[in-house]
């Protein structure tokens, strides 16, 4: 235990002349600094949360309202109707105070009820505002007088300085769609993957559904979107993600890449140094609340702020039942994993954050400890990738008190996971196809074991340079990890940068205290349940297939000047992809946003429509290639439409979704929803959003771009397909599948799409005659996970 006792702040002995006290100096200097840098965030949150609370008018404003009272008393003129001589007849104040200074009290009083009326009538204007949506439906190019008002309002009432979370009390509640619209689009979405028997037992069953129990359900629903800030997030975040008791590795959580064709550093512990830094550098910036609010590229249009939150200090805590999500407000430390052994890092010294190169220092001692894992320890972190029970029964019973739990608490408590992975992974010269395979599998699952997948993420860092990511679910969707992930390679390669040798650039403080090892007290019990998790997690982890390639040929440049969206173009390709293959279609999944609406999320865009499969039929049937042209456009329109509905509460899963719960609660049975509900997803498809595009030049400096990043296979007989749409002339996908199904192949169907994309160009190229205005795509809407 010498670690504990190095911990300690003084020691003292019993002797003949009394007691000895013995104080450090050292270690109570650190406890100053530490409670300072408390204190100082405190005070930060503090004053955000007011700054936050008065927005969208500012602080200083209370001075200007106040001052302007004041000034027009003394013009002998009353702005209140009476109000300040009111309040100055009920003011409970001693008689010592005079009639002027009484009269003072009273306007100051009444000038700050004024002020705070003039928030709550903005923050309401705001939210009006921002409930509007008309403008992305116009028609690209022709933007309608009241859309031009609007966008005018939304800057007046925005303010000039918003913080992260400003906007969150302005944002619009997500609305609760009819049943019988959902319903209706419902039936249009599962038309094409049904004959005309199957279709009409279907419609009957909604038709049921729509008339009696499907009304009772969604007063329900209409009750909880009134009282709750969103009606679909909490019941998804519970049910989908912490309810599941089957693993996450593989089945929820997703990873990110590294660089594609460029490696900063070959030096692991240097790489780990630079980002470990840059990621605390975010961090920072995201308690003081100095990142940017998210927006729409290309508009002032803010979107929810939420889920950031948690991006660290959270972990999710295993439960019988159900999971949870625990976040805390702070860690000084990461927990770092490397053969077999878990460390304590501490990144802060004496209050202040390490430097790179001190990072560099420490994560180096790791790799040079030559210290044996304990007994058990290796392969302890197998409990996070097996099933949810066993892992919950073996924390209650082996890790609830004593050494266990202290280590324990350690991992969970920390701001992040690191690894240090002693394989070599990235694009290498002699394979770099199946290199790239090999390196989304041990970013999506690792060894197993050497991940912590209940963590937020965990940063992986392999002996060669490269790094990578992989993220847990429940906290939040990709676009938010994305964001961290985007700033931490921007920041590590363009402003820390390394030095000649590949190291990281300063001074190293030699008197830094070793990182600290965990102990664990393992018994045999517990050892052969580990080895059960982990032979469950190795089983699904060999059973995924998985392929990512560059496609480099043309990119949304070509797709753009075709007047085509590249999302739409993309998941064209993907239904002609899956068709040829398959000879059929089938229910697509494609991921889009609710964060135009407070605490939103995702909803499903049903990518496989009536419009879709008419034209891959025509083209598949050889019909003209006007023909072929004028059902693309049309197929490509839908799907815009659709993904326009989604975005602004008209989408059709989460509703059902919800609807599904509450009748649960209700204890009744709708076979209408419990078909709808049990139907695969044998594509589940998304695009990776660039949203920094200002922190890499990818006219100058195109290598420094990521792969994007992946997930595995929804449906056991289908596919997992993220794709990446890089600058003009790239786009990275990530296709996963399993093994186990004879009618899945990551390979085959990622030829089915070069192929699909090529074909489509073809079909769309600069010999055919350009569309008219009427037929122009509309402006598209960069997309989230």
């Amino acid at each position: 235990m010498a670690e504990a006792h190095q911990a300690v702040a003084f020691q003292f002995t019993v002797t003949p002349e009394g007691i000895d006290l013995q104080l450090s100096h050292q270690a109570l200097t650190e406890i100053y600094l530490s409670g300072v840098r408390s204190w100082k965030k405190r005070v930060i949150r503090l004053k955000n949360s007011v700054i936050t609370g008065v927005y969208p008018a500012s602080p200083s404003s209370w001075l200007f309202v106040v001052i302007a009272i004041l000034a027009t008393m003394y013009t002998r003129s009353d702005p209140s109707m009476g109000l300040i001589a009111k309040i100055q007849e009920h003011l409970p104040v001693s008689q010592s105070m005079s009639t002027q200074c009484q009269a003072v009290l009273s306007a100051v009083l009444f000038s700050t009820m004024l002020w705070l009326l003039l928030i709550f009538t903005m923050r309401l204007c705001l939210k009006q505002l921002l409930s509007y949506h008309r403008w992305m439906f116009e028609q690209h190019g022709k933007m309608s007088t009241t859309t031009k008002v609007w966008v005018a309002l939304v800057r007046i009432f925005s303010g000039r300085k918003p913080l992260l979370y400003s906007y969150q009390g302005s944002l619009p509640n997500l609305p609760v769609p009819t049943v019988k619209d959902t319903v209706k689009r419902y039936l249009e979405s599962v038309r094409p993957l049904m004959d005309d028997t199957e279709y009409e037992r279907m419609t009957k069953l909604a038709a049921e559904f729509e008339s009696s129990l499907g009304n009772r359900l969604q007063w329900y629903l209409k009750l909880k979107a009134l009282w709750a800030a969103n009606y679909v997030s909490d019941w998804w975040e519970e049910y989908v993600y912490l309810r599941g008791r089957s693993p996450i590795m593989v089945n929820s959580n997703y990873y990110g890449m590294d660089f594609l064709y460029v490696t900063p550093t070959p030096i692991q512990a240097a790489r780990a140094g630079n980002s470990i830094h840059a990621f605390f550098l975010y961090r920072r910036k995201l308690n003081k609340e100095e990142l940017k609010p998210s927006r729409i590229p290309g508009t002032s249009i803010p979107l929810c702020a939420a889920q950031c939150e948690r991006i660290f200090n959270t972990t999710r805590i295993p439960g019988e039942e159900t999971d949870t999500v625990q976040h805390w407000q702070d860690s000084d430390y990461v927990v770092v994993y490397h053969r077999g052994r878990y460390f304590r890092l501490k990144v802060y010294q004496a209050g202040r954050l390490l430097s790179p190169r001190e990072i560099e220092f420490q994560i180096q001692r790791i790799l040079d400890d030559s210290s044996p894992p304990s007994k058990g320890e290796a392969k302890l972190g197998a409990l996070t990738a097996g099933d949810r029970i066993p892992w919950a029964k073996a924390r209650t019973q082996y890790f609830s008190s004593g050494i266990n739990k202290r280590s324990l608490d350690c991992i969970e408590r920390a701001a992040f996971f690191v690894t240090l992975d002693d394989d070599e992974q990235g694009m290498m010269g002699d394979e770099p196809a199946t290199s790239l395979d090999r390196y989304a599998k041990s970013l999506l699952h690792g060894k197993c074991y050497d991940r912590w997948f209940d963590k937020s993420f965990t940063v992986v860092y392999y002996k060669n340079g490269k790094n990578g990511i992989n993220a847990e679910h429940s906290w939040a969707d990709a676009p938010v990890l994305a964001h961290l992930w985007e700033y931490t390679l921007a920041t590590d390669s363009f402003q820390l940068g390394y030095n000649a040798e590949g190291h990281c650039k300063g001074d190293v403080d030699s008197s830094l205290p070793r990182p600290q090892k965990l102990n664990w007290e393992i018994p045999p019990e517990c050892e052969e349940q580990i080895s059960q998790s982990l032979a469950v997690a190795q089983a699904l982890a060999d059973d995924v297939d998985f392929h990512v390639f560059s496609f480099r040929d043309f990119g949304k440049g070509k797709v753009k000047r075709c007047r085509v969206s590249p999302d739409a173009f993309v998941q064209m390709a993907l239904q002609l992809a899956y068709y040829r293959e398959r000879r059929t279609f089938c229910l697509t999944y494609e991921a889009s946003m609710t964060r135009l609406f407070r605490e939103g999320r995702t909803e499903t865009v049903r990518s496989c429509t009536n419009e879709s499969s008419a034209f891959v039929r025509a083209l598949e049937g050889g019909e003209a290639a006007d023909v072929c042209r004028r059902l693309f456009r049309a197929a490509s329109e839908k799907h815009q439409q659709l993904y326009r509905m989604a975005m602004t509460g008209g989408g059709i899963d989460r509703h059902l979704f919800c609807l599904y719960v509450v009748s649960k609660y209700l204890g009744v049975e709708s076979p209408f929803l419990k078909e709808v509900l049990s139907e695969p997803w044998r594509l589940s498809t998304s695009q990776t959003p660039v949203q920094q595009v200002e922190l890499f030049d990818m006219v100058n400096h195109p290598e420094y771009i990521s792969c994007g990043g992946g997930f595995g296979p929804v449906a056991d007989d289908g596919y997992g397909v993220s794709y990446y749409i890089l600058g003009e002339n790239m786009i990275n996908f990530h296709i996963s599948c399993k093994h186990s199904c004879p009618d899945t192949d990551a390979h085959k169907f990622g030829d089915q799409i070069r192929k699909a994309l090529h074909d489509l160009i073809h079909l769309l190229g600069p010999n055919q005659k350009e569309p008219s205005k009427t037929e122009e795509s509309r402006p598209e809407v960069k997309k989230d996970q």
